[in-house]
């Protein structure tokens, strides 16, 4: 009898530890979803609930000599919000998430989203995201961001 409460405790505890570790993978890729809905409508109200004040945000490219070089990232806060109250609805850009990669350490999470960017709605190039996030008074904000962008190597995912 004692192994069988025993064991129930066991399976209960470790059921509730799994419950728990899927709420906070969904509330970081909530996280994730809302800053791009914010970002494709211009809605700073939505994209500022999604960032932390001191975003870090950078861009790696492959500069005309094939050598790597990352973009200098300041004010990425006030840049994203800007940007936001600037789009018009005629604006067509769209950036399709095909994937989700997350890791969680208690209130620190890792997320890796592979993309592909549409403007018009005609193909402009594809890449990946890497989303640091922190968790603070119960919320997920974004506190880095780094990307990179490519055309030509674009045919693994089907361009």
């Amino acid at each position: 009898m004692k192994k069988r409460i025993i064991f129930f405790l066991l399976t209960s505890f470790v059921c509730s530890i799994n419950a728990q570790e899927i709420n906070e993978k969904k509330a970081i890729q909530t996280t994730i979803e809302n800053f791009f809905k914010g970002f494709h409508k211009g809605d700073v109200t939505l994209l500022k609930t999604t960032i932390h004040k001191d975003l870090y945000a950078q861009t790696v490219m492959i500069n005309s000599k094939g050598e790597s070089a990352i973009t200098p990232s300041s004010k990425a806060y006030d840049n994203l919000i800007k940007f936001a109250q600037n789009v018009k609805p005629t604006d067509t850009y769209f950036e399709k998430i095909l994937s989700y990669t997350i890791h969680v350490d208690q209130n620190l999470a890792s997320v890796w989203t592979p993309y592909e960017f549409y403007n018009q709605e005609k193909f402009s190039h594809c890449g990946s995201n890497s989303f640091q996030l922190f968790k603070s008074n119960g919320k997920w904000k974004i506190v880095y961001l780094v990307d990179n962008r490519k055309k030509d190597t674009c045919k693994a995912l089907g361009k």
